[in-house]
């Protein structure tokens, strides 16, 4: 038997636009415990975002995290000595999770200069449906759908 569940960590809404999914992705993109400078990057690229496209930065930021969330994932199995990569669903809090991460992880891959415009250009590529986020989700969606034919090994 395994051990108690950890407790659940709840994260407090963030002070511009309240909203706890913001609090998340900040949170991930903070480096060495800079909070102050990582909302900073935050909120930069969002005007930046709003100035290159005319549109609201927080919708077109949750535009674009929906579209970089993936609905389904490979997980290693094994079975009688081989390893299958068997097709799952994710679950909504780890989707999130992926999606923010796989955001953060192309934007600082960019060629741009400063990070809040690395930022931006992920968030407008990846509201458009474009981008390398995105590519990344379709790519785990291609290789789920490579391998339903070992679905029926789900855990």
């Amino acid at each position: 038997m395994r051990k108690a569940k950890p407790k659940k960590r709840y994260v407090l809404p963030d002070p511009k636009f309240r909203d706890v999914n913001v609090t998340k992705f900040v949170n991930n993109l903070m480096l060495q415990g800079k909070k102050s400078i990582a909302y900073s990057i935050f909120y930069d690229a969002l005007e930046v975002v709003e100035k290159r496209t005319s549109e609201n930065g927080l919708e077109a930021w949750k535009k674009a995290l929906n579209n970089v969330m993936p609905a389904v994932e490979v997980k290693s199995r094994r079975v009688g000595g081989a390893t299958f990569q068997v097709p799952t669903e994710v679950r909504a809090e780890r989707k999130q999770s992926l999606g923010m991460k796989w955001l953060i992880l192309y934007a600082r891959r960019r060629g741009e200069k400063t990070m809040t415009d690395r930022l931006a250009g992920e968030i407008i590529a990846a509201a458009k449906g474009e981008g390398a986020a995105v590519k990344k989700k379709d790519d785990t969606h291609r290789m789920a759908d490579a391998n339903k034919a070992f679905s029926h090994f789900r855990v």
